[in-house]
């Protein structure tokens, strides 16, 4: 049994107070700058670039938009370019360049728009920007929840594509982007919050849910029964909402969430001894593996709204929360779990 002292600890070691609500936080791929999104109280929009200084976080850049910011990602582009895509309340995506030395230079501008076929389509509002449109996928006769999130992954050539999309009824969609067709689904009961693939640029491997009522919901996406799925394991986590998941991207098998009442919540999955087993029909199956919860700390009375993890620096992260303040964060000892 490791003691308190062996376990990973999560350290507030920046803070900062913002006069504006964030949205949502990113880091700047290779730097040591983050950006936060949101808006102002008087409705328009705003994008801050930060950077860690000796201890300190310096303001490098702020720009005002004409609307709220709910979102962007790094995820689209190369580590060279390195350009900004950002979701606004308008439905409208923009790709912007933080480099550029006076202002966020718009470099592509379009609508986030999701087409069905029967004429019917929908705003597509997820926290993580997802850069794909008019994609035809056969509309089902039933009507279409709201979809709350998304999360590309299974791109482990240059034909595969997944994108999984939660909805506010607790559905969960797996939609093949090669063949154009949903591939799986099933409900977990309570509206989803956040999904995430632990790594997107591989044969899918794990997928982490969130739900509005405080459960997480992991499934080994590496075998699909014809009638049963994925094989999955669930944790009542939070006593609020787990706004998000995020994995830890130097290993996938670490992730935090966050939840509603101002808390995080760090977790390693931990694979069975086997991950197939044959069904009663004879047909391979998957088989759950277990979480352990690692280490959790409160750091807000408000939601934590929004967490990433640096790509480049093991254990250091950025989070946002309602209480309109920015923190970075140091998780240590993560080689030793």
């Amino acid at each position: 049994m490791s003691s308190a002292l062996e376990k990973p600890q999560i350290i507030a070691h920046i803070q900062k107070s913002l006069n504006y609500t964030v949205f949502d936080s990113r880091w700047v791929p290779c730097s040591a700058k983050f950006v936060c999104m949101g808006n102002f109280a008087r409705g328009t929009g705003v994008v801050q670039i930060y950077e860690v200084q000796h201890g300190e976080l310096q303001l490098v850049k702020e720009i005002e938009k004409a609307k709220p910011i709910k979102c962007g990602t790094f995820g689209a582009t190369s580590l060279q370019q390195r350009h900004l895509a950002t979701g606004d309340f308008d439905g409208s995506l923009n790709e912007q360049n933080p480099a550029h030395k006076l202002t966020l230079e718009c470099v592509q501008k379009f609508k986030a728009l999701i087409y069905f076929k029967g004429n019917r389509r929908m705003s597509f509002q997820t926290r993580s920007v997802c850069l794909w449109l008019k994609l035809e996928i056969q509309a089902q006769k039933k009507l279409i929840a709201a979809c709350r999130v998304s999360s590309p992954g299974h791109a482990f050539n240059d034909q595969d594509r997944c994108v999984c999309a939660g909805y506010d009824n607790g559905d969960i969609k797996l939609f093949d982007l090669r063949n154009m067709a949903l591939r799986w689904e099933t409900n977990i009961k309570n509206g989803v919050c956040s999904v995430e693939f632990d790594r997107k640029d591989i044969n899918m491997n794990k997928l982490v849910a969130t739900s509005l009522e405080g459960k997480f919901h992991v499934f080994d996406m590496r075998t699909q029964h014809p009638t049963k799925g994925f094989a999955s394991v669930s944790e009542k986590a939070h006593k609020s909402t787990i706004w998000q998941v995020r994995h830890l991207p130097q290993n996938r098998d670490i992730f935090m969430t966050a939840g509603g009442a101002g808390n995080l919540h760090l977790w390693k999955y931990e694979y069975p001894a086997q991950r197939t087993k044959k069904g009663a029909d004879d047909v391979d199956m998957g088989v759950a593996g277990s979480v352990n919860l690692l280490q959790n700390v409160t750091l807000s009375t408000q939601p934590i709204s929004s967490l990433d993890w640096s790509p480049d620096k093991q254990g250091l992260c950025v989070c946002s929360s309602f209480d309109q303040s920015v923190r970075v964060l140091i998780v240590t000892k993560l080689n030793t779990v």
